[in-house]
């Protein structure tokens, strides 16, 4: 009976050992993925900015200014790129809206990000833009892969419509989370004026024809919670301006936006909460599971092992034969 018992753990030992491996190498990279029909909104915000009053084409100091930026997975969109991409994608229409201090709209900026549901990486695909204009990314955006490694990655830059590296600056503790800081600097670069501007009538063909062009850089900071590879926090030290040409008369240049843009307040304590329940859901899968397997598997097998020496002794502690041998009668 013992010796049953024995098989049957050694048995259940080793499914827990061939588990273990299967379930951090094989199942995980397939079950995590982003969902399809994901969607989320972020509020960021620029106090004591600055920023072009358009009717008179000069720079003022403004109290805030607010971005709004909302994702919403297209699904109808991520099912027709599966079927000729043969991977799972997902889809997400993105835009950025911005608010001045009286609540008039400064920008909007619509775009869409398609890539690989499990590794994030860009699928590039038709309807891939910013703005409506075609783009063909080469890098994340938004989001980084899960089990986010402390390297630099490619990170796309919708205003400037480059790939840049973001550099991966150490370590930290953002509200007891571990958290890999990013950060990436693009230098001064001419892009394109927004299709929607602020003021009736005014177009981006109008402003161009002028020979005044329009200017952008940037500091852009993330603090990546590594196993989901969600950004808790964000912020950017961001300036435009607007540059030479008929427009600005004797000007060289004029500033259309400066601000250091941060994350709301409740909108991070929002983002913390969400992320944290995400990643015991990944930390289930990539350790907890993993090393519990092999942890069980260990306790099966030497109780496997207990068993079977107890077997081999018998129930008085001595071999089985001389336990069993029958005794001689003398006549």
């Amino acid at each position: 009976m013992r010796r049953k018992a024995a098989l049957v753990l050694l048995a259940a030992a080793v499914f827990c050992a061939a588990l273990s491996p299967l379930l951090r190498w094989y199942a995980f990279p397939r079950l995590a993925k982003v969902p399809p029909d994901q969607y989320q909104t972020m509020v960021l915000e620029a106090k004591d900015a600055t920023l072009l009053d358009y009717s008179t084409l000069r720079a003022k100091k403004v109290p805030s200014i607010t971005i709004v930026q909302t994702l919403k997975g297209n699904v109808a969109a991520s099912e027709g790129i599966e079927r000729s991409a043969g991977r799972d994608v997902v889809v997400w229409d993105g835009l950025t809206y911005v608010v001045g201090p009286e609540g008039g709209m400064v920008s909007r900026i619509p775009e869409r990000y398609i890539f690989d549901a499990h590794t994030q990486e860009p699928v590039n695909a038709a309807g891939e833009m910013v703005d409506g204009d075609p783009v063909r990314r080469r890098g994340i955006e938004f989001k980084w892969p899960f089990l986010t490694e402390r390297r630099d990655y490619r990170y796309f830059d919708a205003q400037a419509r480059v790939t840049a590296p973001i550099h991966y600056k150490g370590t930290r503790d953002f509200r007891g989370l571990e958290v890999y800081y990013f950060e990436q600097t693009i230098p001064w670069t001419r892009v394109p004026y927004p299709k929607t501007l602020p003021v009736k009538g005014m177009t981006p063909k109008a402003l161009e024809e002028t020979g005044t062009t329009r200017w952008y850089t940037t500091v852009r900071r993330f603090w990546v919670e590594p196993l989901t590879g969600a950004p808790v926090y964000g912020e950017e030290i961001h300036k435009e301006e607007l540059r030479g040409g008929a427009l600005l008369g004797d000007r060289d240049k004029v500033t259309a936006f400066a601000g250091h843009v941060k994350m709301r307040e409740d909108y991070i304590r929002h983002t913390v909460d969400l992320v944290s329940s995400h990643r015991t859901l990944v930390l289930l899968l990539t350790s907890c599971l993993p090393w519990g397997l092999l942890a069980l598997a260990a306790a099966l097998l030497a109780l496997s092992l207990y068993l079977e020496a107890r077997a081999r002794r018998g129930p008085d502690g001595g071999s089985p034969d001389r336990a069993s041998a029958p005794q001689q009668i003398s006549a």
